[in-house]
């Protein structure tokens, strides 16, 4: 991989294939989703967005702690302020949101690869991600409770993900999880040993990467907007979106190289 921003809060990384990690690189602060890392991740994240030979994102991290979530030392800072922080939280809260929604919303698949400690909104950044895998010494959390503070927003990406149920368990007790439970409850799709998860998660990632972006654009889109439709709602919508899928170049390709057994072409159109 083709490597930048290398003393950076955040780096990132490419291959040939298209594959691009955006590493959190900050373990002395746990990887705190500060100010600072969380306008490095969202510049990486609109840069990929935009950036046609980039078909796939990994989001990985340095240190034993893959995302403390929120910087404490911050949000604490701006109590000193004269509405005693309000602005100032509403500011951090704002911009955390529409980080995690950047993930949810960017056309390229997003794969959380998760190698040590994910709590509070380090836990959200997991879940918003719409592939996650995880070492098995990973551990998952949603704390807040413990220090007054519920993880309102954690929580939202948590509950669209794993049942209510499990997703109350998580944030009424503030408990660390496993890899292995989370992966029971849904929270991430597997487990992997520690010293194989890069190497499963860029496998992963290349399998993706082969499939037409046009395609996966379209697909991703429509899982997300449907998830909260009737049934019904999003029955209509769906097939609205696979006539026009139909339509497309890479469909045409697709299905012909299929019938004529084949590899397909893909023009990513």
């Amino acid at each position: 991989m083709s490597s930048r921003n290398n003393n950076s809060i955040v780096k990132t990384s490419s291959n040939s294939d298209g594959i691009l990690r955006i590493t959190l690189n900050n373990p002395k602060n746990h990887n705190a989703l500060s100010e600072e890392m969380m306008l490095n991740m969202q510049l990486a994240l609109n840069e990929a967005a935009a950036d046609k030979k980039i078909r796939v994102i990994i989001i990985s991290a340095d240190g034993p702690t893959f995302s403390a979530g929120h910087d404490l030392k911050e949000l604490k800072a701006g109590r000193k302020n004269p509405d005693k922080g309000k602005a100032y939280f509403k500011e951090v809260m704002l911009k955390c949101s529409k980080l995690m929604q950047s993930i949810v919303n960017n056309p390229k698949p997003v794969i959380a690869e998760v190698a040590g400690v994910a709590t509070a909104a380090g836990c959200q950044l997991v879940a918003s991600c719409d592939l996650a895998y995880a070492g098995e010494s990973a551990r998952f959390a949603t704390p807040g409770v413990n220090i007054g503070l519920f993880c309102s927003t954690p929580m939202v990406a948590l509950s669209r993900n794993i049942s209510n149920k499990h997703s109350m368990e998580m944030l009424l007790t503030g408990d660390l999880i496993s890899s292995n439970k989370a992966a029971e409850i849904g929270l991430i799709n597997k487990m992997i040993d520690d010293n194989a998860l890069q190497h499963f998660v860029l496998e992963r990632a290349l399998k993706v990467s082969k499939k037409s972006a046009m395609t996966l654009k379209i697909g991703k889109k429509t899982f997300y907007k449907q998830i909260d439709m009737t049934l019904s709602e999003a029955y209509d919508y769906a097939s609205n979106v696979m006539v026009e899928n139909m339509l497309k170049l890479d469909a045409e390709e697709g299905i012909d190289a299929f019938i004529n057994k084949r590899k397909p072409n893909w023009q990513d159109k």
